[in-house]
Formats: C-alpha cells, sequence, structure tokens
C-alpha cells in the first residue's frame, strides 16, 4: 500500500542507516530538495515530496537529546515533532501516516516515557483534529516493540477489559486536551469570578469535567484537578473524595517511578531491604551518610523511595535509619519529609509498626520531635531512639541485619569509649605531710 506520508527522525543530513536508506530509495532529488529547507531545528517537522519511494511525502522532525537535568525542556520538544508532524499531515489531507520512533536509544530518552508521549499525542489529535486521517502506523524496531505493545492498549483499547487492564500504566502527567505535557507550577488558573465563593457542594461538582479532552473513556480518567483543588481548600470536597484524589495522585507518582531510570540513586545503597526483626515483619534500612541531598536530584530520590517501598508496604514493616556520622549535607529538609509524607499511600503510615533511629544526636532528636509533632500524625509514636546497636539487637537480631562497616566501626568505638575502665597498673598514692 502507498502511504501518503512517512516521518523521517534526524537532523535533514544525518548519517544513520535509517536516512542512507530513504536517501538511496528516494533518489537524488530528495538531497536537492532537502538544502532548500536550510536545515530543521529540533521540534520542528518539514515536508518534501518522496520522489521515488512508496509514499507522496516525507515528513521530516529532529527529536531532541534527553538529559533528566533538563527533562520538560525535552517532554516539550518530543511533543512538538508529533503534534507538527500530525498538523502537516492534516494540512495537506493526507489519509495514513508511517511514524518512526522519533526518539532513538542514542539520543537517551527513556523508551516508556518518550512512548506515552508519543501515543498520547497523536490519539488526542486524532481526537480533536483526525477528520481527514484514516491510517497511522508506528514501525517499530525490536528493542521498541515491547514497550509500544505494552502501552498501546492503554491509548487504543479494543475493549473495555483492556482499557480497565492497562489503568494502573496510566502516566503521573497525563498532559492537556491536545496532548501536550503539563507543568503544574506554570499553570495559571484563574476563576471565573475573583473574590466570590460559589456554591458547589452538589453531587455534579464532583463529577469529571471533560472540557474539550474528548468523549472516549479513556478521555474520562482524570478530572478537573483545580477544581477539586478548590473545593478541598472551601473545606466542601467530602473525606472520600479527598481520599480518591489522593489514591490517583500516588498511583501517577507510582507510575513515574516504574518508568523513569532511577540506577543512579539506587547506586547510593542508602535504602534497601534486610531481614525480619523478631516479630517476622520486613526491615527496611535506611543510611543517612549515604545521601548527598545538595548533589542528587531529589525527586528522583522520592520516586526511589516510592518504587522501593510501594511492594513493602502491603503488609506489617519497620525501618531502622542509621544516624550515624551524618553531616550538613546528609540531611533532609523538613519541606522534602513533609512532601513525601502527603504523597504516599495510606498503608505506609498504617503498616509502619516501627522507625529505630539509631546513634541520634541531640540536634537530630529536637528536629525529629518538631516534625512529629507539628508537621506529621500518629509518627511520634512509632519513632524510638536507640543510642547504640546492642538496643537495636533487642529487637532485630543481628543475623537479619546488612550494617554498614562504618556504623559497626563506629559503634565499637562508642561501646569502648563508655564500658573501658582505667588500666589496673594505675594507682593513686596520696602522700600526706
Amino acid at each position: 500500500n502507498i502511504m501518503h506520508a512517512i516521518v523521517h527522525n534526524e537532523s535533514l543530513n544525518d548519517k544513520n542507516p535509517t536516512s542512507d536508506s530513504i536517501h538511496q530509495l528516494a533518489g537524488p532529488e530528495l538531497r536537492d530538495e532537502l538544502l532548500k529547507l536550510k536545515g530543521c531545528r529540533t521540534g520542528e517537522a518539514k515536508l518534501t515530496k518522496g520522489f521515488n519511494l512508496a509514499a507522496r511525502f516525507i515528513i521530516h522532525t529532529v527529536g531532541p537529546k534527553y538529559k533528566a537535568k533538563y527533562r520538560t525542556a525535552a517532554e516539550s520538544s518530543l511533543y512538538s515533532c508529533y503534534r507538527n508532524i500530525m498538523q502537516l499531515a492534516a494540512e495537506q489531507s493526507m489519509a495514513s501516516v508511517g511514524f518512526c520512533v522519533v526518539t532513538t536509544i542514542k539520543r537517551g530518552y527513556p523508551p516508556e516515557d518518550a512512548t506515552h508521549i508519543a501515543l498520547r499525542t497523536v490519539r488526542r489529535f486524532l481526537e480533536n483534529h483526525g477528520n481527514s486521517i484514516e491510517t497511522v502506523v508506528f514501525a517499530v524496531s525490536d528493542t521498541e516493540e515491547s514497550v509500544f505493545k505494552k502501552l498501546l492498549p492503554l491509548y487504543y483499547p479494543r475493549s473495555e477489559g483492556e482499557e480497565k487492564a492497562c489503568l494502573p500504566l496510566i502516566p503521573a502527567d497525563i498532559g492537556n486536551s491536545e496532548g501536550e505535557p503539563v507543568v503544574p507550577e506554570r499553570r495559571i488558573r484563574i476563576t471565573e469570578k475573583p473574590g466570590s465563593i460559589e456554591d458547589e457542594c452538589e453531587e455534579d461538582s464532583l463529577e469529571l469535567d471533560l472540557g474539550q479532552v474528548g468523549t472516549h473513556a479513556f478521555a474520562r480518567m482524570e478530572g478537573d484537578v483545580d477544581k477539586q483543588r478548590k473545593l478541598i481548600l472551601q473545606g466542601q470536597m467530602s473525606e472520600a473524595a479527598m481520599q480518591k484524589q489522593h489514591q490517583r495522585n500516588y498511583g501517577r507518582w507510582l507510575c513515574r517511578a516504574r518508568a523513569e531510570d532511577l540506577s543512579d540513586i539506587a547506586a547510593l545503597k542508602a535504602l534497601y531491604q534486610t531481614g525480619v526483626d523478631i516479630c517476622g515483619r520486613t526491615v527496611m534500612v535506611v543510611v543517612g551518610r549515604n545521601i548527598p541531598v545538595t548533589l542528587i536530584d531529589l525527586e528522583k530520590a522520592l520516586l526511589y523511595f516510592i518504587h522501593v517501598m510501594d511492594h513493602i508496604t502491603v503488609k506489617e514493616y519497620v525501618m531502622v535509619y542509621f544516624h550515624t556520622l551524618t553531616g550538613e549535607h546528609n540531611h533532609l529538609d523538613t519541606d522534602f519529609l513533609k512532601k513525601l509524607y502527603d504523597i504516599v499511600d495510606v498503608k505506609y503510615k498504617k503498616n509502619l509498626m516501627a522507625f529505630y533511629f539509631v546513634h541520634p544526636t541531640f540536634r537530630s532528636k529536637v528536629s525529629t520531635w518538631f516534625f512529629t509533632t507539628f508537621s506529621v500524625s500518629g509518627m511520634k509514636e512509632k519513632v524510638r531512639y536507640l543510642d547504640n546497636l546492642q538496643q537495636l539487637f533487642t529487637c532485630i537480631k543481628p543475623e537479619q541485619l546488612d550494617i554498614p562497616p562504618f556504623v559497626l566501626e563506629y559503634d565499637a568505638r562508642l561501646g569502648a569509649a563508655v564500658v573501658t575502665p582505667p588500666p589496673s597498673s594505675v594507682r593513686v598514692r596520696v602522700h600526706l605531710k
């Protein structure tokens, strides 16, 4: 079958197997026409004829390079690639478009994140502007195929059962009505009648506000967050609705945690599972000195915590925090801890049976007291301060613990300083005159 257009993903003069094949099959006229376009910037889409290809047109685009530090910019650029391609197809009244995957492994973009943006952007465009487009084809490599097979049913479900089965795969950011990534901090929120509080206590005020997203069931998976937030601030949202919103928010964080590459955080070995306590409950260890707060991405650290802890917290567990030899650069600030406490699911708090704080300092005790008293609820009675490992061993047997060597050495020195008597050879003589 002849496609109306295929998508070429690389800068216009890149040397790679895909580009070489397109140029070879299209013929020398393609090279001449590309010279007239004067390049293509990241996120843009430009059109040329297909020449000798079995496609009338070639749509050229350049995907972004991915760096975690500039993730938001990469997401926006990738969205622009797919959006501009679909826009060109609609403007040219094309009935079919063949996509290659715009991001490649060599550009470093996490495959699952990129696939979410690709499928979502095309889906939303077809909903809103795709009257003329009948067929969209994604041509993927062997390495990309598994991700597409996993996520395609989420955006293009073939049955209600398939749709429900894919609900846990919904990412934290589902985009706006066009599929564009949304950064909450940058949204401008304007009420219809500033200064007046509207009466929105009716049941229909909690119904999902679809706006212009679409009528398909997938489009109904998220409500009007601004409206719900306003109801919370006004104290008008029911506890059940607030709990549902909280669970949905946690679900987004969990999906992100499962999709993102967190190997750099895991390598710190600051959070890990060890054995069980004397009651048979799972023990999780946090090593304070291994947390370089000023050097790591704290949002990724939060995602890693959720990724590791989600399956642990389904049943009773305890945490051991080694405060041993921590410095100022290892201390997580109260705002971060409060954010973590607010995000995590109810099961984290309910099933945490004890928090063992090993080798605390006076300052850390004071800080913890203030935090558990004024910032979070239900935690203060679970915190146990332990000055040495022997106290910890009364709750958790030594063979059940993976203790960092520096903690053992510090505890040994601490014990020697406390219990070692003066040498017996030393005698005190008193001379009376």
